[in-house]
C-alpha cells in the first residue's frame, strides 16, 4: 500500500496537485493512503520547502511543481513494485 502525502497550505496548486493524486489511484486501482499536510511546520521534516510537496513511502517525488499525470502514475506505479 502507498503512503502518499500532500503538503500544501491549501492554494490551488496544494488542491490540484491532491486532486490529480486521488484521481491516478482511482484510474489505476492502487491501494493508497491520502493524507494532506497543511502544518507548513511539517513540511520541513520532509525538507518541503516550496509547496505543493508530494511524499509517497517516506521519498519527497514533488516540490514545488505539480507533475504531468502520466509522470505521476509512471511513480506511483514504480513505488508499488518497491
Amino acid at each position: 500500500m502507498l503512503d502518499i502525502k500532500v503538503l500544501g497550505t491549501g492554494c490551488a496548486n496544494c488542491i490540484k496537485l491532491e486532486n490529480l493524486v486521488k484521481e491516478v489511484i482511482t484510474e489505476n486501482d492502487l491501494p493508497a493512503n491520502v493524507e494532506k499536510i497543511t502544518d507548513s511546520e511539517k513540511f520541513m521534516d520532509y525538507g518541503v520547502m516550496i509547496t505543493p510537496g508530494l511524499v509517497v513511502n517516506g521519498k519527497v517525488l514533488a516540490m514545488g511543481k505539480i507533475p504531468t499525470k502520466p509522470t505521476l502514475e509512471h511513480w506511483l506505479k514504480n513505488m508499488m513494485e518497491k
